[in-house]
């Protein structure tokens, strides 16, 4: 079946919280159960809620599921101030929209810096977090997928077709997706750029690049004890088999620091999981039921 979105029927509500700055941050709410607590999905560093499209699509209606666009990325406000791009920021901005909507708790899905956001979160209101899905990140970067992210954040290239920027996605992400062919580039183009005054180009504020290359991607202090708060509440962590970013050794530590986590490998698959592969279809369904069996009451 085609997505809502393939179809031209849209399947959420696009909504837009006024933050503590006079920014706008969007988000996409997609309707779901009001038993459980909904799903609420944070991107990475350069991405935005279009791609939480599949995966919402999936769990909605049963879930309610909220999908986030950071500060600077998709449909939000760019911020004017550069310095305010940081995990920190953003963890608060998403308690405000949790403010605004009434919602005390949600099931985190953090992929790259969203996950580093929901560690903050964790650290600092834990009770707003009933559990979390971390999508291949964890207390400690690997430094040549911080390489790797350095050598395209702020490149603010413009193509002339969608072939063209599919070609410049396939080039930079070639190597974590080795089985992608060229339909699969093409669809991750169409979530990572916007088209613009004829032309097509990424679709996040270029200034995100300044406080990553001075401050760094995290900040500057030991997160496993940020990654131990988390493992407090139920845990599933996904990595990519081949991810240049949360290393396999590091994921051992956190499997061994957190025994009663879930945890996935996500074959041939490098920074970040789609979260649409089998194995991670599987581990998720799984995790979740989990939650579910906790909040309804058995028949």
């Amino acid at each position: 079946m085609a997505s809502g979105e393939a179809a031209g029927e849209q399947a959420y509500r696009d909504g837009y919280v006024q933050l503590r700055d006079d920014l706008r941050m969007h988000y996409r709410d997609y309707p779901g159960s009001s038993e459980l607590p909904p799903l609420l999905c944070l991107h990475g560093l350069t991405r935005n809620a279009r791609d939480f499209a599949q995966f919402a699509e999936r769990y909605s209606p049963r879930f309610r599921v909220i999908v986030v666009d950071f500060r600077g990325r998709g449909d939000s406000d760019h911020d004017p101030i550069p310095a305010r791009y940081n995990p920190l920021t953003y963890a608060g901005d998403v308690i405000e929209l949790l403010d605004s909507l009434g919602i005390d708790e949600a099931i985190f899905v953090g992929t790259s810096l969203g996950g580093l956001v929901t560690m903050a979160i964790a650290a600092t209101v834990p009770d707003r977090i009933h559990a979390a899905i971390l999508n291949d990140v964890g207390p400690e970067l690997e430094d040549v997928g911080i390489d790797r992210i350095m050598t395209y954040l702020g490149n603010d290239a413009r193509f002339g077709s969608w072939q063209e920027a599919a070609a410049a996605v396939a080039e930079k992400h070639g190597p974590a997706f080795p089985n992608y062919g060229q339909s699969d580039w093409l669809a991750m183009a169409r979530r990572n750029c916007r088209e613009q005054d004829g032309e097509i180009r990424f679709d996040y504020d270029m200034a995100i690049a300044e406080p990553f290359k001075t401050a760094g991607p995290v900040p500057k202090i030991d997160t496993w004890p940020l990654f131990l708060a988390l493992a407090q509440k139920p845990l599933l962590v996904i990595r990519g088999e081949i991810s240049e970013l949360l290393g396999a050794r590091a994921a051992q530590k956190m499997c061994e620091l957190a025994p009663s986590m879930q945890f996935a490998v996500i074959p041939a698959t490098g920074h970040a999981p789609e979260l649409s592969e089998p194995e991670a279809v599987a581990a998720i369904d799984s995790f979740l039921e989990t939650l579910v069996a906790r909040v309804e009451p058995s028949s």
